[in-house]
């Protein structure tokens, strides 16, 4: 029998209710990921950026082995070679104008790890919240929930600092705390070593205790948070868009989309509701060249969502891992009381992977606020 019209019209409403959006960032220089975690890879589409770029595939190696699993003794022991494969939008080296295609093979899923996962949620993580939307889930691994899919991110990021290092702007994140372990107050970090240790602290002394500490949580099967500061440098004063598009609204978004964020701070942050605004306060001043700074920097370099010139600062806090080594509580998808215990490998604590992937979220939104911006010329990419 043919369906009634409002059968169809019931089916349709159910296809578009369950259709996963949501993968598809930013509005001149846009990114598009795909794949999961356990699948044959991950992949971005990356459309709008700009012909004559010179892309350095070195580069994008070496922030993809920055966020690689397996690099140390306190990440996950998940070895992928992260070798990646430019199917378009390349060509002699340079982009094209064209949408540039990049994908990363899985090489070394273990899906048999998440078998016991199949009908359980783990507390804390996608799992329930995935089912109930889409009513089917890839528990291995996590499917699209999984961290791996911020391999696309870090591609595409890289591709934006190669565009931002023609206009002199520069993306430094570093671990400053883990757990109860935090770089001192007032304590002045040289951000050139923030890649000599392998929890990506700056500060030598503070790192040991943070590596001590996630060892310790480790062996206690247990996870631990942290939190990663940015600092971007050369940004000019001027980009970022009135009231619903403001500069730092955007990398909120951008930073809040990663997987295990629960927090953004903005310059001076939470901290500026202990102070007065004759304290808060940034007082501009005038250097040579008629150029116009503050003499502080509580606002991040950033005012009225509009980039000032100053860096432009923010920290990122991240929750604990949600997989951990002991039994839980927990309840199946028939809402049964269950039992369940972490198996595979998964991190202690996310955040010594997690920097290069918060510098490739910075780097999307200046790229794509600064191509936004009509009074600035392009030649000065090619130049």
């Amino acid at each position: 029998m043919k369906p009634s019209v409002n059968q169809e019209i019931a089916t349709f409403v159910l296809i578009v209710l369950v259709f996963m959006g949501g993968s598809i960032f930013g509005k001149v220089f846009q990114i598009s990921t795909y794949g999961e975690s356990h699948g044959r890879g991950i992949g971005v589409v990356i459309d709008g950026c700009p012909s004559g770029v010179v892309i350095d595939e070195d580069l994008i190696a070496e922030d993809l082995l920055r966020r690689k699993p397996g690099q140390s003794k306190i990440t996950t022991a998940r070895n992928e070679t992260e070798s990646f494969q430019i199917y378009s939008g390349v060509f002699d080296g340079k982009s094209t104008g064209a949408p540039i295609a990049i994908l990363v093979a899985n090489t070394d899923q273990k899906s048999k790890d998440y078998n016991h996962l199949k009908d359980g949620f783990r507390p804390s993580h996608a799992d329930f919240t995935y089912f109930k939307k889409y009513g089917i889930r890839d528990h291995a691994g996590g499917g699209r929930s999984s961290a791996r899919e911020t391999v696309a991110r870090v591609i595409a990021g890289s591709i934006a600092k190669m565009i931002l290092e023609k206009i002199d702007v520069s993306i430094a994140a570093y671990v400053d705390q883990v757990g109860d372990v935090r770089i001192p107050e007032g304590h002045e970090v040289d951000l050139a070593l923030k890649e000599s240790n392998i929890v990506r602290c700056p500060d030598e002394e503070t790192a040991k205790r943070m590596i001590a500490l996630i060892e310790a949580v480790k062996t206690e099967g247990d996870t631990v948070g942290g939190s990663i500061s940015c600092v971007v440098r050369g940004c000019p004063a001027g980009l970022g868009e009135p009231v619903f598009d403001k500069l730092h609204a955007d990398l909120a978004e951008a930073i809040m989309s990663i997987n295990a964020v629960k927090g953004f701070e903005l310059g001076s942050g939470f901290d500026c509701i202990n102070m007065r605004g004759s304290e808060h306060n940034d007082q501009f001043i005038k250097q040579e060249g008629n150029r116009v700074l503050t003499k502080t920097n509580f606002s991040g370099g950033i005012q009225g969502g509009i980039s000032n010139g100053m860096p432009i600062v923010f920290r990122a806090a991240f929750k604990p891992v949600s997989t951990i080594m002991r039994v839980q509580e927990s309840v199946n998808k028939a809402g049964d009381k269950i039992h369940l215990e972490g198996k595979g490998r998964h991190d202690p604590c996310v955040v010594p992977r997690a920097v290069p992937i918060v510098e490739a979220m910075a780097a999307l939104v200046i790229v794509d606020h600064f191509l936004r911006d009509k009074t600035i010329k392009m030649d000065s990419l090619l130049s």
